[in-house]
């Protein structure tokens, strides 16, 4: 199995074992998503078998275990949903700074085959815009994570500290939407988004949403490797 399947099923796996961990609320669901996370990172370095991920690994887990009767483990899990989409939001707005090239538009441009500066002015100005766009979602998707993890009741950031919040929700809650539905949203705004596309722009190179996915797949993990430069 190549590290790329391995890491697409733990990425699959990880918000269901997180939702699952989030719903139980004792500390050994909660490391064994935190470790399938830590799988997700650090897969390449342990299928190579390298020593050096391995003794990090094996430190992650033994830390884990020894936290795993703690609170500290369900308050870990709290911030995976939070730091991955501020994250994403940071690499798309980068993106958008001079001399950098927004990110839709260098994804566009090798889909096209071209240099970004060569695409024609309409669907330049189009993809920059659609950079801004993820991310200003993904940044909405992080302070709305941040915001319900704080006064989630019991797990929530005040709760575990003593506080009452001004207005509670449930773990359960939380979790459906910070685990689960944020994905739906991103899913749900990138179908949306090549709909809209498809009327906009009748010339793409790609005959349909399967053959655009194939597309994109097919400029290879150099490329997808390069976009976080």
């Amino acid at each position: 199995m190549t590290a790329a399947v391995l890491r697409l099923l733990l990425a699959v796996a990880y918000p269901l074992l997180a939702h699952w961990a989030s719903h139980d609320g004792g500390g050994w669901p909660a490391v064994l998503a935190l470790v399938d996370l830590a799988l997700i990172v650090q897969v390449d370095g342990l299928l190579a078998l390298r020593a050096g991920p391995w003794a990090l690994f094996a430190a992650i887990v033994a830390g884990l275990a020894a936290l795993a009767d703690t609170v500290y483990p369900q308050l870990l899990l709290l911030t995976p949903p939070v730091l991955f989409t501020a994250a994403l939001a940071w690499w798309f707005g980068r993106s958008l700074r001079a001399p950098r090239e927004g990110l839709i538009t260098r994804i566009v441009a090798a889909l096209d085959g071209c240099a970004p500066a060569q695409l024609p002015a309409d669907v330049y100005r189009y993809s920059r815009r659609l950079t801004a766009a993820w991310a200003w979602l993904l940044g909405g998707l992080a302070l709305a994570n941040a915001a319900l993890a704080t006064i989630a009741v019991p797990g929530g950031v005040l709760a575990r500290l003593g506080q009452a919040p001004p207005v509670a929700i449930t773990q359960d809650q939380w979790s459906w939407f910070a685990n689960l539905l944020n994905y739906g949203i991103v899913g749900g705004f990138f179908i949306g988004e090549y709909l809209w596309r498809q009327r906009r722009f009748r010339d793409r190179p790609y005959t349909g949403f399967f053959d655009f996915l194939r597309k994109m797949a097919k400029l290879g993990p150099a490329f997808w490797r390069g976009l976080f430069d």
